[in-house]
């Protein structure tokens, strides 16, 4: 909650750049408390070969927001099994995406040191489904 006050004073100063040193748009505080971020529980996770890309089909548990599913190109370090009760990290109001036959309806977060060796970003205790990301 600390970063929370702290990003809530800051102020935009009316030089700020178009991108930053890493050549991303840059965003303000207002936009990041945009994407409503929330911890979940995988339910279910299997293999997706419809993907493009290889991928994981999963079934995700936010508590009162309900169960939601995403596509996830996770293969690299993880199998299906694995995935099943991890908590995760996911935008949950971005609009559904349609996945060749499937619909992805949240993002789930991780680390990328390339498109396809993602590491997922989770709670380091654990925490109830729900619970927002701040």
């Amino acid at each position: 909650m600390y970063a929370c006050r702290i990003l809530t004073r800051m102020s935009t100063p009316a030089s700020t750049p178009a991108t930053t040193q890493t050549g991303t748009p840059t965003i303000t505080p207002d936009d990041f408390f945009a994407a409503d971020l929330r911890v979940g529980r995988v339910l279910s996770a299997e293999p997706f070969p419809e993907a493009r890309k290889p991928a994981i089909k999963l079934r995700i548990d936010f508590g009162e927001l309900g169960v939601r599913r995403s596509s996830a190109q996770l293969t690299a370090h993880y199998t299906p099994d694995e995935l099943v009760g991890r908590l995760v990290i996911a935008v949950v109001n971005f609009p559904p995406r349609q996945i060749g036959p499937f619909v992805s309806e949240v993002l789930v977060l991780g680390a990328c040191a390339t498109p396809s060796d993602v590491v997922l970003l989770a709670p380091d205790m654990d925490v109830p489904v729900g619970t927002r990301i701040s």
